[in-house]
Parts: structure tokens; sequence; C-alpha cells
């Protein structure tokens, strides 16, 4: 038990124990530290130590619901962006506040920018100064991924402050490489037909093999050595496999953190296209997710993968918001 407690430190919990009279209470916060003896759970009313002998039941929660709204649209903004950081963990990551500075030796702007979703502990312009400072003194070009909610977002002015910070400061957008957010109630994929081609075979595995890596290609390019450390990097993740003979035609990720699934690395053969695979590699991450207990999932598109949305909303995403990549660095304008 100890050692799955630990893989959830960082994420919202709730933890059912027992109290000296022999009743039960919960707990419900972010887990700050799991050992073999004690949980501790940030509570309404602060830190709450839990022996882990007097644990009943606990699960990974999602963050509150900022609005009434389906689990999959009731997420704030930032709210949403911190459960997603936990699919996707830089091995070099500092947290700012509520802000993530993150390196992971260039490979995805996701993993090599500073998250800034929420507040950063300091007075804006300082943090983005703080955070130019950290990539300098990395030798690593300076990223940002700031969030670009709709007008009627719960925390729509604390991020259009946090963007005008940005600007402020001299970072710039980087164009054609912002993303859209999507997400959907899960039960709903998981009801999707799953049936493969008769000639094809779906494997589901924990890892992913030299035949999935071979397949992925981020933006277009052969993977570096630290990609399937970022691959493995949630909690929990999935690596589906769509197998011609001995050659895999069709890849996915699914992945599990902070109560969601996230669904990533989808990618298709080309001679293998328009043939429904990669709506078959969804059909399956679906029931895994809920088998899992994660109502909602979310996916990341780049904002020029128009092909990509509209398969995504057709299966039922939802838009939920979009962000952009900004730089105070000229030659990653062009």
């Amino acid at each position: 038990m100890s050692q799955q407690w630990r893989g959830r430190v960082g994420q919202r919990v709730v933890v059912r124990h027992r109290l000296p009279d022999g009743s039960a209470t919960d707990v419900v916060g972010e887990l700050l530290h799991a050992d073999d003896r004690v949980l501790v759970v940030a509570g309404r009313r602060g830190d709450v130590r839990v022996a882990v002998g007097d644990v009943v039941a606990g699960k990974v929660v999602p963050p509150r619901p900022a609005r009434p709204a389906p689990p999959h649209r009731a997420l704030a903004v930032a709210d949403l962006e911190q459960v997603m950081a936990l699919h996707w963990r830089a091995p070099v990551a500092e947290p700012l506040g509520s802000w993530l500075l993150r390196s992971a030796e260039g490979f995805t702007h996701r993993a090599n920018s500073v998250l800034a979703a929420g507040l950063p502990g300091l007075d804006l312009a300082g943090a983005v100064q703080r955070a130019r400072a950290w990539y300098s003194g990395r030798g690593r070009p300076a990223l940002a991924g700031v969030p670009r909610p709709a007008p009627d977002a719960a925390d729509a002015a604390a991020l259009v402050a946090v963007a005008e910070a940005f600007a402020a400061g001299g970072w710039r957008v980087i164009p054609q490489r912002g993303a859209f957010v999507l997400t959907a109630a899960t039960a709903a994929l998981a009801t999707a037909r799953a049936d493969a081609p008769a000639d094809l075979r779906v494997r589901l595995d924990p890892e992913p093999d030299a035949g999935w890596l071979a397949l992925y290609h981020y933006r277009g390019e052969q993977l570096p050595p630290i990609a399937t450390t970022l691959l493995l990097s949630a909690p929990e993740q999935v690596f589906v496999s769509v197998v011609d003979g001995d050659r895999t035609v069709a890849v996915g990720r699914g992945s599990l953190g902070g109560g969601w699934a996230g669904v990533s690395a989808v990618e298709v053969d080309t001679e293998h296209r328009r043939r429904g695979l990669a709506r078959l590699v969804l059909a399956r991450l679906a029931p895994w997710a809920a088998q899992r207990g994660a109502r909602s999932m979310f996916v990341q598109v780049g904002e020029t993968n128009d092909a990509a949305v509209r398969l995504y909303e057709s299966a039922g995403f939802t838009r939920h918001h979009q962000y952009d990549y900004l730089t105070p660095d000229p030659p990653l304008l062009r």
C-alpha cells in the first residue's frame, strides 16, 4: 500500500481513515507526503497526518469544480493545466508558486517551458523575470506555456493578467505552436465500438515496445532517448499498438493523473490511414480509463492540426480552452 500512496504524492486525494473512537472520517486535499508509516494531506484546515494503519480507503480525485457543469467541463483552466502537467512530467521541474518550471533536454515545448497557470507566489513581473533567468541559467531557451481562456472561464481575468505580464516583459507568441485542449466524458467514449479489422490485432502494454517507438514521430522527427522518460512519466500509462503481422501500423498513449485520463501520441502509418485506426485506438483507451475510475478525458491538439481536431470532435470531445507558447528569444519566433 505504501508504494501506491507514494505514487500519488502531489495529487489531490480523498483518504478515509479511522478515528480513535472507531468511527471513520474523510480528508480531502493534496497528498504532501507518504511513507510506510504516515500520509500527510493538505486539508481545508491545515495539514492532516494519517497513520497508514488507520487508512480504510482512498483514491485520487480531480480538483474542485469551478462552475456547475459536467465533470469534463467544470474545471477552471489553470486547474486542468495543472492536471495535464502530471501526464507529461519533465525530469527537471521546480515549482514557482503554482507555476512549474520544466526542462527535458529540449524535447517538446510542454516539457521545456514554464507552465504559467495559477499564482506564482510573487508579483507577476518578478515571476516572468525569474522564469527567464531559470532557463538562462541552464543554457536553454526561455519558453512559457500560457493558457488562452474563453471570456466566460472562471479564471479568465487571472490568466489574462499573466499573459499581459509576459507581453510587458518582451515575450511574444510563437506562431503556429499553440494547441487546443479538448475534453470529454469517459463513459460516452467507452461505449464506442472497438472492433479491429480482421487482418489486424490490438495490444495494450504498460511500456512502449520497439515497434511503437519506431512509428511515433513527434512533429515528424525521430524520438531522442529522453522521449521514453517522458512517455513513462505519468502516475500510470498504457500504450496501444495496432499490429499487422509483425508490423505496428497505429499507436496511441493513454495516461492517468489527477483523477483524469489523457490521450496522446496517436499516430497511424501512412499506408493504413482512412481505415478508422485512430478511432480504434481511442476506443480502446477509453475503457481502460473508465476501469480506473477516470470520469473525464483530455487531449491536446496542435492549433494547425485541423484533421485531428475534427477526429476528436466527431468522437465526442469539445474544446475547453487553448494555450500559446511564448518566448523572449527572437530566433524562436521565426
